[in-house]
């Protein structure tokens, strides 16, 4: 039975904190006195998900707010240009499972809290284009990952009838506000305090499927 699929980014469909930690450092050299001097794949972990104005108030508090936004917009966009180059650690089995479920015959979609142009290097790199019909971000839209999926939704004639499957809390949230269902990609950066089907690696997708 087909199934809409709309999956989340980063935790979900590839790692990319530590390329991402790389470009950022790149970035923040080149300025005098912001709060720090370097990004570790930690510090990018541990703000995943967060739209960027988020981030740049978590990862930059004391910095001067006109130097924060503009580290932050020089950061997205060389960020895009390093991913679209280098790539990120994808989950493993990953271009097999979207092959398996365009086969089934699920339509894929993706939504994230990234700014424009982080999907687009991600699908580049990889060639991913193929597999997913449509996908926005709160780089496109300036709304939280409820609306963003919503309109994404709405474009595409979902409806309400659309699993999102994302890692943490917050994509759960935005699922439920959304009108969706979710599934938890176990293997990501979070835990979800709700009883939903979930999967420890993004091969089982597509058994789970078949179940639910």
């Amino acid at each position: 039975m087909q199934t809409n699929l709309i999956f989340d980014m980063d935790g979900t469909l590839w790692d990319s904190a530590a390329n991402v930690a790389r470009s950022w450092t790149h970035i923040i050299a080149r300025h005098p006195n912001p709060d720090r001097t370097m990004t570790s794949t930690e510090d990018i972990k541990s703000v995943m998900g967060h739209t960027m104005e988020e981030i740049n108030d978590l990862l930059f508090p004391k910095t001067d707010a006109s130097l924060r936004r503009q580290i932050m917009t020089e950061c997205a966009a060389y960020e895009n240009a390093y991913l679209a180059r280098h790539g990120g650690k994808l989950y493993p089995h990953l271009e097999e499972t979207l092959q398996e479920l365009r086969l089934d015959g699920h339509r894929l979609f993706i939504v994230s809290n990234c700014q424009s142009g982080y999907i687009e290097a991600f699908l580049t790199y990889y060639g991913f284009g193929k597999y997913f019909e449509d996908f926005d971000c709160f780089g496109n839209t300036g709304y939280d990952k409820d609306v963003t999926m919503r309109l994404l939704a709405d474009r595409n004639g979902l409806g309400n009838d659309f699993y999102y499957i994302g890692d943490i809390q917050e994509d759960y949230n935005s699922t439920v506000r959304a009108g969706g269902r979710f599934i938890h990609a176990a293997y990501g950066f979070g835990k979800v305090d709700a009883d939903v089907p979930g999967i420890q690696a993004i091969c089982q997708l597509p058994a789970l499927l078949r179940q639910i």
